[in-house]
């Protein structure tokens, strides 16, 4: 994604997002790879859209069994702000027995009585050999010792208590698993005491809070915490859970950026669907929001082609063109703050929030929050201007 920036600066070329519950799509084409409207024609086939300008042709590849309803693109206004843009509305039809792929998170693929073996995400080196669970457990809410109060009649029984795993326990919260040290892990594991957060200055009797932070021994990247002597607190975003299959061996380490952004698409989507909530609130572990995070589509699917990718030499009829067609893929449509570089306006939406206690936790170490910004950050940058924002908020796709 990352190489595909400096193209993508002033927008993409063509951008087409197409939604499959409502079985319509929106095609934006820049002025200066269009020409005029007349000059831009857009055909389907099997699972692929063409669109032709006077800058060359483009195939973009549709997930099976999606095709365009011919005839069914016209030209829709772009609005004041999008003058340099032209919009196109077109219908899609959804064959029936499409398959719905299904995003895991690795939390998921979790299950009693199977055998995994849990890898460095960076480097690929094996963490823990063979772990096999005699339960897998969920954790309550991020929230729930807030409402204890409410359920109970007596002072809460869990007060100043801990949730941690039997010998052959999995316990699983939002983003993390944990589980008991063990002698596999001796070798590969290493353990650091770091401070989280500063003391408030407000208020003295605050102190700094020290995690003991777990990293690998290979690439020293940071994968959790050591909740107790015992007890392994790892998080999804830096773990590659695998269930173990023969003599089969790591696959290679994947893209990193590519692997947060469907990591953590896979689980706001499981986290939404099973909490039935929209809003979530990206937090460092000293409780910091970092970023805020508001659902709007799971149903997307989209494509962004920079407009570099554009010229005669490059165009889908040259023969020196060896690069695959641009793939169009699942994605989570997102509204985001920022909350470290919001302006007047959005510290207003964060006031709101934390007032209201809006957003769903969702707790990942500073380094992964940051990276996370980034990968949003990046997909704001190769859309459209004129989709770039809404209202206080700005606009991002995580694939999955």
């Amino acid at each position: 994604m990352a190489e595909e920036m400096p193209a993508a600066t002033h927008g993409a070329g063509v951008f087409l997002e197409l939604r499959k519950r409502l079985q319509s799509g929106l095609l934006i084409v820049r002025r200066d790879v269009a020409g005029s409207p007349p000059d831009v024609v857009v055909s389907g086939g099997d699972s692929c859209l063409n669109v032709r300008t006077p800058r060359g042709e483009l195939s973009l590849t549709l997930p099976a069994g999606v095709t365009l309803e011919q005839g069914s693109c016209i030209q829709t206004p772009a609005g004041e702000s999008s003058e340099d843009e032209l919009h196109f509305r077109l219908r899609i039809n959804i064959g029936r027995g499409t398959a719905e792929e299904a995003p895991d998170s690795g939390m998921e693929t979790l299950r009693a009585k199977e055998t995994y073996c849990f890898s460095c995400q960076g480097c690929m080196t094996r963490l823990l050999q063979d772990r096999m669970f005699k339960r897998v457990l969920p954790l309550p809410n991020g929230n729930w010792n807030a409402i204890v109060d409410d359920w109970c009649c007596h002072p809460d029984p869990f007060a100043n208590k801990k949730l941690l795993p039997r010998a052959e326990d999995c316990l699983l919260g939002d983003t993390f698993v944990l589980l008991v040290r063990d002698g596999s892990c001796e070798q590969t594991l290493t353990e650091e005491v770091s401070p989280v957060g500063t003391e408030d200055g407000q208020d003295p009797k605050k102190a700094c809070r020290r995690l003991a932070l777990i990293s690998c021994a290979s690439c020293s990247s940071v994968l959790g915490e050591a909740v107790t002597k015992e007890t392994l607190k790892l998080y999804i975003t830096q773990v590659v859970v695998e269930p173990v299959m023969g003599d089969r061996k790591p696959e290679a380490s994947l893209n990193r950026s590519l692997f947060l952004e469907r990591t953590v698409a896979a689980r706001l989507l499981e986290l939404s669907n099973s909490l039935s909530t929209f809003h979530f609130s990206v937090q460092t572990p000293d409780g910091k929001n970092f970023l805020l995070l508001w659902l709007l589509n799971s149903d997307s699917i989209t494509v962004s082609v920079p407009e570099a990718c554009f010229g005669v030499e490059r165009s889908i009829s040259s023969p020196d063109l060896h690069s695959p067609s641009p793939r169009a893929a699942r994605a989570l449509k997102l509204l985001y703050i920022s909350c470290s570089d919001a302006d007047l306006q959005q510290r207003e939406v964060v006031a709101s929030w934390e007032v209201n206690a809006l957003g769903h936790p969702v707790v990942l170490p500073l380094k992964v929050c940051e990276e996370l910004l980034q990968v949003i950050e990046d997909s704001n940058a190769t859309l459209p201007a004129s989709m770039r924002c809404m209202t206080s908020y700005e606009v991002a796709y995580l694939r999955l």
